[in-house]
């Protein structure tokens, strides 16, 4: 079983700042993004957070430490 990631964060939209923004962006596998964006289906992140696809990140966006300190530390040619 190989992993993918995404290689731009994905949404938690649990955690907002109160204006619908989501305070910060999972990595998650890319193979799944598409699913829940349309049946709403959840997404596990790298951290282990549980959420549904709602939004896309922008450039700039924060990115959930705990995920990127995971995505920096996976081999390369993960998306085999």
């Amino acid at each position: 079983m190989s992993t993918e990631t995404l290689t731009k964060p994905d949404a938690d939209t649990r955690d907002t700042t109160g204006d619908d923004t989501p305070k910060m962006f999972h990595y998650v596998r890319k193979d799944k993004i598409a699913e829940s964006a349309v049946t709403g289906s959840l997404v596990v992140a790298l951290c282990g957070e549980v959420f549904p696809v709602t939004r896309s990140p922008k450039p700039g966006s924060p990115v959930c430490p705990e995920c990127q300190k995971i995505f920096n530390n996976l081999p390369p040619g993960g998306d085999d």
